[in-house]
């Protein structure tokens, strides 16, 4: 999760949000490049009182000024593209678990056994334990297996919500009478903290969701003891 005074992104805890993360670094590198480049022009504007008689007639400029433009929005879109489809694709997913916002909380199915759902609330200030996370605890965490491809159903009862869990590169809108999908793939275990990402009334700022990812056994025996 975040820490104080941290200016980067949260350490990626998924596939995808390691590709994000890679492309936000490539992306990063061309905005850098370009600010140098036009701030050295510009430099040289201001302080060379030199001129080329034939810059404002120069053909090759031109060309140059105009492709090359479009050659770095090449290198930026197909990265891009490559990452949606594979934020959007999902092959035999081992669990699916529906997650419905209302205001001011969510809820929790897992739809592949018969019984098992829950409604996940924030824990207030003046109960939390040491060492636990203010505005960020719930009472009924949100269990997974690690290393296997999940995935949730996403919807909302009332008003507009979004399901968002940075470290896992994950950000979709729950939107009444709509499902939406996401995938979970997590490389190690441990606990993921997100937040209600859409204004969704007075209470936004209080509704988190905590994922604990585990391995396979534990979560079995976390199932078995919940239904």
């Amino acid at each position: 999760m975040a820490y104080p005074s941290q200016l980067g992104l949260q350490d990626a805890t998924s596939p995808i949000m390691e590709e994000l993360m890679n492309f936000h670094d490539h992306t990063l590198m061309i905005v850098f490049l370009i600010s140098s480049l036009v701030l050295y022009v510009i430099t040289l504007m201001l302080t060379t009182k030199l001129t080329h008689t034939s810059t404002m007639d120069a053909q090759e400029v031109e060309t140059i000024w105009t492709i090359l433009p479009a050659v770095i929005l090449i290198l930026i879109a197909l990265p891009s593209l490559r990452i949606l489809y594979m934020m959007d694709e999902i092959n035999n997913p081992v669990l699916t678990v529906k997650t419905m916002g209302h205001q001011w909380y969510w809820s929790y199915e897992y739809t592949d056994y018969e019984d098992l759902w829950f409604d996940s609330y924030m824990i207030p200030t003046t109960d939390l334990k040491p060492g636990e996370l203010r505005l960020l605890e719930v009472d009924n965490r949100v269990v997974l297996p690690m290393e296997l491809p999940i995935r949730m159903l996403i919807s909302s009862e009332d008003v507009l919500h979004s399901w968002a869990v940075p470290s896992l590169g994950l950000k979709t809108d729950a939107i009444k009478g709509r499902l939406n999908q996401a995938t979970i793939s997590s490389n190690r275990p441990g606990l993921f903290y997100g937040q209600c990402s859409e204004i969704c009334g007075s209470n936004h700022s209080f509704m988190p969701i905590v994922l604990e990812l585990v391995n396979l056994k534990y979560f079995e025996n976390w199932s078995v003891s919940m239904v």
